[in-house]
């Protein structure tokens, strides 16, 4: 016990290879669960200038903003901003994410009952999760495992989208892989962040972002209820700006932080 404690210890990256591989037999075991019933009924269904549900669409336009800066800062980051250009893979990896999703929720809003929209929102919104995950193991872990956990985990987030369409046209509905990766990977995020502090300044960033998503995810329960208080805005709506400024506040993050130690495992691909 004491031997594997000193690995876990000297190499913090096995101990959260071991946790994914854990992950990954629970959920091997895990019962099944549907899609909850509804859940592509959303309140407001107005339309304007000729576009169905008009602001549940035309409220992924943040996303594509963001992603957009996002990739704008990649290009033109500071040298403060990463000590290893390797770093800046996951990142692009997720702003590109969620550039996409911009094109996929609006695709899925403009007929949210129809079959198999759902899943052209889901994927780049997987992508995008397991994007930053990467990015937080990098920055906070070791920049090695970051690197070489980006595909393996895009893949996950990937698979998880295609497990549930495809077990939805069985009939036979199972969202727990996919809902692993979103809350799973949110999980992770917190608790890596918490017993590993950031080699840059602005540490707390991560925390921030990921109370503005929660507080996005509860807008998202609440969408009826909020669009009774007047009916102007409904609380999907306000999940995606949410969401959007979410990301948002990570860019920002970029744009102002500062190294404070070099990473480990550097030139993990060299």
């Amino acid at each position: 016990m004491s031997r594997a404690l000193s690995i876990f210890t000297s190499q913090p990256a096995a101990f959260w290879w071991l946790g994914l591989g854990a992950l990954g037999a629970a959920l091997t075991a895990a019962p099944t669960l549907p899609e909850p019933a509804g859940y592509s009924v959303f309140v407001d269904e107005r339309a304007a200038f000729g576009i169905a549900n008009f602001w549940n669409v035309v409220s992924n336009a943040p996303f594509l903003l963001v992603g957009a800066w996002g990739l704008y800062v990649l290009a033109r980051s500071r040298p403060e901003a990463f000590v290893e250009r390797e770093e800046k893979w996951a990142y692009a990896v997720c702003f590109l994410a969620v550039a996409l999703i911009a094109l996929g929720s609006s695709y899925y809003h403009l007929a949210p009952l129809e079959e198999g929209r759902l899943m052209w929102d889901r994927l780049p919104m997987g992508i995008g999760f397991m994007a930053v995950l990467s990015a937080v193991i990098a920055e906070r872990v070791s920049l090695g495992a970051g690197v070489r956990s980006l595909v393996p985990l895009v893949v996950a987030g990937v698979a998880s989208v295609l497990y549930w369409r495809w077990s939805e046209l069985r009939g036979a509905e199972n969202i727990v892989p996919y809902a692993v990766v979103q809350y799973g990977a949110l999980l992770a995020i917190v608790v890596i962040a918490v017993l590993h502090p950031s080699r840059y300044t602005r540490g707390a960033d991560v925390f921030v972002a990921v109370a503005i998503y929660a507080l996005a995810k509860i807008a998202e329960l609440l969408d009826g209820r909020i669009y009774s208080l007047g009916a102007v805005v409904s609380g999907h709506t306000l999940k995606h700006l949410l969401a959007a400024l979410a990301i948002g506040w990570l860019v920002r993050m970029l744009q102002l932080r500062t190294p404070i130690s070099r990473p480990s495992s550097a030139h993990p691909t060299r």
